[in-house]
C-alpha cells in the first residue's frame, strides 16, 4: 500500500479524547444545542435524552454508546492495539505481551503462548513495559504543563474531523496554511486552483479546504461530484481520488453516491 492510499481510521476526536474516554470508546460533546455521545472509532452519534430499542431491550444514549462500540469494534483494548505501530510505537511482541497480561497469563504461560522459551525474559518486558508507561505519564504532563502557556509559534490548523489519515502531512499551522492556500487559489479560497501540488502536506491543506465546498449530511452523486471539483481543477478525477484516499468523502462501492465523511 502506498503512502497515499494508507487508510487510519482515526478522528479528531480520538485525538482529543481523554485517557478514560478512549478506554470507553465514545466521548460526549454539543452538536446544534444538543449533546451527543460520538464513537471515537467511526465517527456514529446518539443523541442524549433518545431512547434507543435493540431487538426487545431499551437504552438510554450513552449505555447504547457503548453497547455499539463493543458490538461493532470489539473491546477498546483490542482496536487500540490493533493500530499500526506508528501510532502506539509498540512492537508486534510487545502487543503479544500485553494481550498475554491482559489475560492474566503468567509469565511462564505467555512465554509458552509466544513462544519465547524463558519466562525471565517475559519479566524483563513486562518491566520494560511498566516503565515506559511511567515516561508516558511523565510525558503527557510535561506537554499539559507547556500547553498552559500561549505559544510563541502559529497554533496547528484542525485537523478534519472524517479524517482517516492523520500523520505529519497535516502538521500544518495556520500561517502555512494560510501561504499554501494564496499560492495555489491565487483567486481566492472558493476559487480555481492553480495546479495540485506533489508534496504531501500541500496537498493535505488543500483537500482540506476543497472538502468545505461540499455540505455534511448530504448525498452527491458522481456528476455532482464532479461538477462541483471541476470549478475548482480540470482534473477533478484526481481531486476525487484523494478526498477518498484521505477519507474525507466517503462513497457507495458502486460509486453511485457520495457524501461528506463526519
Amino acid at each position: 500500500m502506498s503512502e497515499d492510499q494508507e487508510v487510519i481510521s482515526i478522528s479528531e476526536n480520538f485525538w482529543n479524547a481523554s485517557i478514560e474516554e478512549l478506554k470507553k470508546g465514545y466521548v460526549f460533546e454539543e452538536r446544534d444545542r444538543c449533546g451527543m455521545y460520538v464513537c471515537l472509532v467511526c465517527g456514529e452519534a446518539f443523541e442524549k435524552g433518545v431512547i434507543h430499542k435493540d431487538g426487545d431491550r431499551y437504552y438510554e444514549a450513552e449505555k447504547y454508546a457503548a453497547v455499539h462500540v463493543e458490538r461493532m469494534h470489539g473491546t477498546m483494548f483490542q482496536w487500540l492495539l490493533g493500530l499500526d505501530k506508528k501510532l502506539t510505537g509498540l512492537t508486534d511482541l510487545q502487543k503479544g505481551l500485553l494481550n498475554a497480561f491482559r489475560q492474566s497469563l503468567s509469565d511462564a504461560q505467555a512465554a509458552q503462548e509466544l513462544g519465547i522459551g524463558s519466562t525471565s525474559t517475559v519479566r524483563n518486558h513486562r518491566f520494560t513495559l511498566r516503565e515506559k508507561a511511567k515516561q508516558a505519564k511523565l510525558f503527557l504532563t510535561i506537554m499539559e504543563l507547556v500547553d498552559e502557556k500561549p505559544p510563541a509559534a502559529s497554533p496547528f490548523v484542525s485537523i478534519p474531523r472524517s479524517a482517516s489519515i492523520v500523520d505529519e502531512r497535516f502538521a500544518i499551522t495556520e500561517e502555512e496554511n494560510d501561504e499554501i492556500l494564496k499560492a495555489y487559489f491565487k483567486q481566492g479560497p472558493d476559487g480555481p486552483l492553480s495546479e495540485f501540488p506533489k508534496k504531501q502536506k500541500r496537498k493535505a491543506a488543500i483537500l482540506r479546504q476543497l472538502i468545505k465546498r461540499f455540505e455534511p449530511g448530504r448525498e452527491y452523486s458522481e456528476k455532482e461530484v464532479n461538477e462541483l471539483l471541476k470549478m475548482a481543477f480540470a482534473d477533478y478525477i484526481t481531486l476525487r481520488r484523494y478526498l477518498i484516499d484521505y477519507g474525507l468523502l466517503e462513497r457507495e462501492e458502486s460509486g453511485s453516491h457520495y457524501w461528506v465523511k463526519i
